[in-house]
């Protein structure tokens, strides 16, 4: 038997150019611990450099192909790359 479930408990809230640029700062992020320039991530991912810059200005909506693409080249586990989701969501 499925049920549908709803927590009514606690409201998240962000707009989606806000979660574009938590996704940006999380990648900045991540970048600068691996010392790599926007120019170095995007060489090592097959991504043009430009396309970098605009993920981390939350400018584009990367798809999962890029996500992982970048993930790789970062050596890290793809979900590395959404531990800001917690930590920045306003809760209602």
């Amino acid at each position: 038997m499925c049920r549908r479930v709803v927590c009514t408990d606690i409201s998240f809230s962000m707009s989606r150019k806000e979660e574009l640029l938590e996704f940006g700062k999380r990648l900045r992020e991540l970048r600068h611990k691996k010392g790599y320039s926007q120019e170095k991530l995007a060489e090592i991912a097959s991504l043009h450099r430009n396309y970098i810059g605009m993920i981390e200005r939350g400018e584009r909506n990367i798809t999962l192909l890029n996500i992982k693409k970048i993930a790789r080249a970062l050596n890290i586990e793809t979900k590395e790359l959404f531990d800001f989701t917690f930590s920045t969501l306003a809760i209602l």
